[in-house]
């Protein structure tokens, strides 16, 4: 099966996927504990495997410890790279793309990697990563993943949108205007919603000042989101530095 999709600039670092895989833990735990086969892909693990080996490590630990990882990529020797720091069964690597090597995970991770593309070539990957039932979780990051966000995408459909940060580093939330989603990035301008979500919770940000610190910083500005936007989860995960609400 030809691999479809290109090569990705490979960019990443250790711990830069922290964020997202704890959020997969907990999003798809579930999903993830009643499978037959729990199959998490990671679909575009860059120039070295560190994000794969992490994301299984994780999983293991928090789901359940016979959770299997395949990294996938479409570059022959980043694959090749990766060989060494296989654990078959329960970690492996193959050459892959959108078409997912023909497997049929619970799980696909796909992250930094549609932000190549063009806007109009974004809803044929997010069908493509879902066709076989699986749920996608796609988005972008800065380069120590300490900015991110990231939609869920089921049946070829987004469902939510999650902004997350590292706290201790978020001077003001206009940064995750820069790491959209690509299907969002350019749709940041008056008028569309999720500009409307960002001025929102900007603003609320710059009211909830406080001495406390960035965290009940953010406890207070998710709070106050909560009182006119449909936010998702609650406190505990707000505590994370995350916020979610319906891609709609």
């Amino acid at each position: 099966m030809k691999p479809v999709g290109s090569i990705t600039r490979g960019t990443t670092n250790p711990n830069r996927l922290r964020r997202v895989d704890n959020y997969v833990a907990y999003r798809c735990g579930d999903l993830l504990r009643d499978a037959d086969d729990p199959l998490v892909i990671d679909l575009g693990y860059g120039a070295t495997p560190v994000t794969a080996v992490e994301l299984r490590a994780r999983l293991a630990t928090a789901v359940r410890p016979d959770v299997t990882v395949v990294g996938l990529e479409i570059d022959p020797v980043r694959v090749a790279a990766a060989l060494p720091h296989a654990d078959p069964p329960r970690l492996e690597f193959r050459r892959g793309g959108f078409e997912l090597a023909g497997l049929r995970p619970t799980v696909v991770r796909a992250f930094n990697v549609l932000r190549q593309y063009d806007e109009g070539e974004v809803a044929a990957a997010w069908s493509a990563m879902t066709a076989t039932g699986a749920v996608l979780i796609e988005g972008t990051c800065d380069e120590l993943g300490r900015i991110a966000t990231w939609a869920v995408v089921e049946a070829g459909e987004p469902t939510t949108l999650t902004l997350s940060a590292r706290l201790a580093d978020l001077d003001h939330p206009a940064v995750f205007a820069e790491r959209l989603p690509k299907a969002l990035i350019h749709h940041n301008v008056p008028g569309q919603p999720v500009h409307e979500l960002l001025w929102a919770l900007g603003r609320a940000w710059e009211t909830e000042a406080t001495p406390f610190g960035p965290r009940q910083r953010w406890l207070a500005t998710c709070r106050r989101m909560s009182d006119v936007w449909p936010v998702l989860d609650g406190p505990a995960r707000w505590r994370l530095g995350e916020l979610t609400v319906p891609w709609t």
